[in-house]
């Protein structure tokens, strides 16, 4: 086997590997030599069927599986011999004309990741802000889990429906007259102004009362999730069975006993605690942002543009998503192409922070440990179904890069505390409205021709890596955005724009 290097340009690396006829053939021949004693065959034996015989009953597989082999080692060594630290797997592509008996020619090329310099950690200086956790944040947090609990009550039989009101209704949908499947319904309640039906079906349910019947007219989306219906008018003949008010939500024990508690003081102590982690983490989120905002300012380097490319399609499909939940689609998807060039900034900062954070900890002996990994396989393979968990665990024991994607944003909390415990770091105590806004804020140090970033830009830089990012798997947003991204994406329920959400997780 002969491999030559063909590229070499930045962090581009592309070779070509011969693999002989006379190597491949020897493969077959081992092979051959491991299964002949399994193979069954009429007229024969078991076991003493023919070596000759045995390779011709199996040639195509012989020689894939030979190949294969071939290839994977070839690749491997290349790796190996070179010193090269892959930033992407390898792009493998066999000659055209190879024919059973020639020399195999195989050319594959890949992405290595950049030397990076043994990474400063000294004069790193970061600011704690923190927030005391009040009895009146204890209070606020007590009503909104109250609120969560709401519960309605029948409402006079001449009583009017409200936004905010309940209106529990049997419904049959039709199309040009003709009822559709799908469409019809008995005893749904309904919550005027959440949001829960397509738009303009609540609104025309203000006002209703106790046994009347009424004839409702809506448009389905466009992205509705039925291909029938898209797009398509409709009417629905609805039959109202009742009216319910909102009964006022109480912090009291009974709301306390709704969550198996002995009572309201009981639950302060709980929700006290929930708002103390809260509070933690977004001052976690502000000194990380602090931190990897002084890691970008110290270095620069390059990075792979397969990486950079995975990261940006990743923030961009997510804001393709919200977008389309927007009140005018179109014009959010013009704003983000106008800014497309920002974002693919943003994808080669987070790649570049991901894999300095990466040298860093390896350079000081951050790791994962088998315990905490075996933890997140766990994890990870409950988001499957039982039967195909055990195949899950199986495809990262034999795909190392998968699990490294598994194992990152673990291993970058793990750095980042390292970095925080070495940092200079000063106190100072805020209210949580002060630390929100601080985290909001837009880094000062910006060249002054260019403009400024919208907010979300700067919110989408706090999570780092890209080689790391699984934005699903790490983000540290403030419970508040959380909220106001499940409001966003009800469909009567429109606010500001979605995207700029999605940059900030």
């Amino acid at each position: 086997m002969q491999t030559v290097e063909t590229q070499n340009e930045g962090l581009k690396r592309a070779y070509r590997m011969t693999i002989t006829a006379k190597d491949v053939e020897s493969r077959i021949d081992a092979e051959v030599k491991k299964i002949a004693p399994q193979v069954r065959m009429p007229g024969f034996r078991p076991g003493k069927v023919p070596a000759n015989l045995v390779k011709k009953m199996h040639k195509d597989s012989l020689l894939q599986d030979a190949l294969n082999s071939s290839i994977q080692e070839g690749v491997q060594k290349a790796i190996a011999d070179n010193k090269l630290r892959p930033a992407t797997q390898p792009h493998v592509h066999l000659d055209n004309d190879y024919a059973p008996g020639k020399d195999a020619v195989v050319d594959f090329h890949l992405e290595v990741l950049p030397a990076i310099s043994a990474p400063s950690i000294d004069g790193i200086t970061l600011e704690r802000l923190t927030v005391e956790v009040t009895d009146a944040a204890v209070d606020e947090s007590i009503l909104k889990l109250a609120a969560g609990q709401k519960s309605f009550e029948a409402a006079d039989k001449k009583y009017a429906a409200k936004l905010g009101d309940s209106v529990v209704i049997d419904f049959e949908g039709k199309i040009d007259g003709v009822p559709f499947e799908g469409g019809k319904g008995e005893g749904m309640a309904v919550e005027l102004g959440s949001g829960q039906l397509i738009p303009g079906f609540e609104d025309q349910l203000v006002g209703v009362k106790a046994n009347d019947e009424k004839v409702i007219n809506v448009t389905f989306p466009e992205d509705y999730n039925a291909e029938n219906l898209k797009g398509k008018a409709a009417t629905f003949d609805i039959v109202v069975a009742e009216v319910r008010k909102p009964v006022e939500a109480k912090a009291d024990d009974n709301l306390a006993k709704m969550f198996g508690l002995e009572g309201i003081d009981k639950l302060r102590e709980l929700m006290k605690v929930q708002v103390e982690q809260e509070h933690n983490g977004l001052t976690r989120t502000y000194m990380k942002r602090q931190l990897l905002d002084q890691l970008a300012a110290d270095h620069d380097f390059d990075v792979p543009p397969s990486m950079v490319e995975a990261e940006f399609e990743q923030i961009w499909a997510q804001l393709e998503q919200e977008a389309a939940r927007e009140e005018d689609p179109e014009a959010a998807k013009k704003e983000m192409e106008a800014e497309r060039d920002d974002y693919r900034d943003i994808a080669v900062r987070r790649v570049r922070l991901g894999l300095l954070l990466s040298e860093i900890g390896q350079a000081n002996g951050v790791e994962v440990s088998s315990q905490e990994m075996n933890m997140l396989v766990q994890q990870a393979a409950q988001q499957y179904r039982p039967e195909d968990r055990q195949r899950f665990v199986q495809y990262l024991q034999e795909n190392p890069m998968a699990a490294a994607q598994l194992r990152a944003p673990l291993f970058e909390d793990k750095v980042v505390d390292f970095l925080f415990g070495k940092a200079t770091v000063t106190e100072k105590t805020v209210t949580k409205e002060e630390l929100e806004a601080a985290i909001e804020a837009e880094p000062d140090a910006k060249p002054a021709a260019k403009k400024k970033a919208p907010a979300k830009k700067a919110a989408a830089k706090e999570e780092a890596p890209a080689k790391e990012a699984k934005p699903s798997a790490k983000k540290a947003a403030p419970k508040k955005e959380a909220a106001e991204a499940k409001e966003e994406a009800k469909p009567a329920a429109k606010k500001a724009p979605a995207k700029k959400a999605a940059a900030k997780k």
